[in-house]
């Protein structure tokens, strides 16, 4: 099990690994599996990046991102151009059914509104104003409300993640109440918690996700 120096050090390498991150000065610290991310960067996807690279490491149990996004020099743009390319940016992805999204920008924070069918197509609307130069931060608060009418089985789920071959589903538990699917127990990585969300998010009639899987390294050692 690494101590809290180890995975501070293998977080840092970590980000430093990414090409986009290798000049950035972000500063990590580590407790008892809880990663802090500290610093200032000179864009949102550098930050993206970042929390990205920390979560696959293993031994990160939680994650606390607190890195700014500040603009070199005098350089920045308005609300209303920023707006202007995230519509752009949404029109033109595959992924994200026209006009359904609702965009509103405050001081470079991108705020998504709406209703839209599926899951992915939330997650594909956020990654679309990602790396849009001068976004600061963006929140998702896009609703998930299902077309489909089938009714959830619990099984189906359960089947769904198990066929996963980067997910140890030996400590993963569904339930399902409506259209809601909560998932308990352990797993091994922040990257088979997300995973297990996202198939899960793939169920037909679903419209909300629980994910309540704690992550334990230690626990993939002792099994």
């Amino acid at each position: 099990m690494k101590n809290n120096e180890e995975l501070q050090t293998d977080v840092q390498k970590a980000i430093k690994w990414e090409p986009l991150l290798h000049a950035a000065e972000i500063g990590v610290t580590a407790k008892d599996g809880v990663v802090t991310l500290t610093g200032v960067v000179d864009s949102y996807a550098k930050k993206v990046e970042a929390e990205n690279a920390a979560k696959k490491v293993i031994g990160v149990k939680a994650l606390v991102e607190a890195i700014e996004v500040k603009f070199s020099g005098t350089w920045t743009k308005t609300n209303s151009e920023i707006a202007k390319e995230v519509l752009t940016a949404l029109s033109s992805n595959w992924a994200v059914p026209k006009d359904r999204v609702k965009v509103t920008v405050e001081n470079g924070w991108v705020t998504l509104g709406g209703e839209l069918p599926w899951n992915y197509q939330k997650d594909a609307a956020k990654s679309a104003v990602n790396y849009l130069a001068g976004v600061k931060g963006v929140t998702n608060n896009i609703k998930i409300i299902s077309e489909s009418h089938d009714t959830i089985e619990k099984k189906a789920v359960e089947d769904a993640i198990a066929r996963s071959w980067s997910i140890d589903d030996t400590d993963i538990n569904v339930s399902v109440s409506g259209t809601t699917v909560t998932l308990h127990g352990t797993v091994n990585s922040w990257y088979q918690k997300e995973e297990a969300g996202r198939i899960a998010w793939n169920t037909p009639g679903i419209w909300h996700v629980k994910n309540d899987l704690a992550v334990d390294y230690y626990f993939a050692l002792v099994d």
